[in-house]
């Protein structure tokens, strides 16, 4: 199964799996995602420095369109089936609905959408339940800054996408 970025982990059925092919499918998938519309994305975390910082990084990548913002788990969902994104990159702990019941519902109303968890938490157990609960990616948010460019492309995929921090708390458990 080839990834789209060195270093990050792909996941089936949380069998987490080490990259090895990295290299020519990052850029056979970058060159096929470049010539496509961009990948429409509604990003959804409480804190707004945090989300504000997410939705620039993407805006400065023609592959990528931030299509909306939400600051809670009801405005995710409701927004998602308003703008029907491609991608929700949805925080766990956020007010009002949390992300994992958030996600449940965006997976029922919008079952087309991706769900992409990008939080702080890493256990183990709370990313087997986000794959559970309809989520195709987990990135922890320390590594956002390199991973997830590479997350959303993997999703888009229909790969899975699990952060690379959480292969090393995996292996410290075992």
């Amino acid at each position: 199964m080839p990834l789209a970025h060195l270093g990050a982990v792909a996941s089936t059925s949380f069998g987490i799996v080490s990259t090895t092919e990295a290299g020519k499918a990052a850029l056979s998938m970058s060159n096929r995602i470049a010539a496509l519309a961009p990948v429409r994305i509604l990003v959804a975390d409480d804190y707004e420095p945090f989300r504000r910082w997410v939705s620039s990084k993407l805006k400065t990548d023609e592959r990528f369109q931030v299509v909306g913002e939400a600051a809670d788990g009801l405005e995710a969902v409701q927004r998602a089936e308003k703008l029907t994104p491609d991608v929700i990159l949805l925080d766990i702990s956020i007010p009002r609905l949390n992300g994992m019941l958030a996600a449940s519902s965006i997976c029922r109303h919008v079952p087309s959408a991706k769900i992409l968890f990008l939080t702080q938490n890493g256990d183990v157990d709370l990313v087997k339940s986000a794959m559970s609960n309809g989520a195709r990616g987990y990135v922890l948010k320390a590594n956002a800054g390199s991973e997830l460019l590479p997350a959303i492309e993997t999703v888009m995929r229909g790969e899975t996408f699990v952060s690379s921090a959480i292969q090393q708390i995996r292996q410290h458990r075992t």
